[in-house]
C-alpha cells in the first residue's frame, strides 16, 4: 500500500516537473525573442525614412483583409502587421 502510494507520488512529481520544465523553457525563448526585438529596435531608433531594408528586418509578415462596406457606405479594411520575435502588436 504505501508503495503504490509512493509510486503515485512519484509520477504525479515527474509530470509536474515535465510540465515546469517546458514552461521554462517556453519563457527562455519569449525572452530570448524580446532580446533580439530589442536589439533590432534599437538600430532603427531614429529613422528618417521608411526603407525596404527596415520592413524585411522588423516585420515578419502583413496580413490585409477584405474590404467591408458599413450600411452608412463607408469602407473599412483590417490590416494586421507581425513584427518579428514579438508577433502584433495591438
Amino acid at each position: 500500500m504505501l508503495s503504490q502510494k509512493y509510486q503515485a507520488e512519484q509520477q504525479e512529481l515527474v509530470e509536474k516537473i515535465d510540465k515546469l520544465k517546458s514552461k521554462l523553457t517556453t519563457e527562455k525563448q519569449t525572452t530570448d525573442d524580446a532580446e533580439k526585438w530589442i536589439t533590432l529596435i534599437k538600430q532603427y531608433s531614429n529613422p528618417t525614412e521608411l526603407t525596404a531594408e527596415m520592413l524585411n528586418t522588423l516585420i515578419e509578415k502583413i496580413v490585409i483583409h477584405e474590404t467591408t462596406k458599413d450600411s452608412d457606405g463607408t469602407r473599412t479594411q483590417e490590416i494586421e502587421i507581425f513584427y518579428r520575435f514579438v508577433g502584433k502588436i495591438d
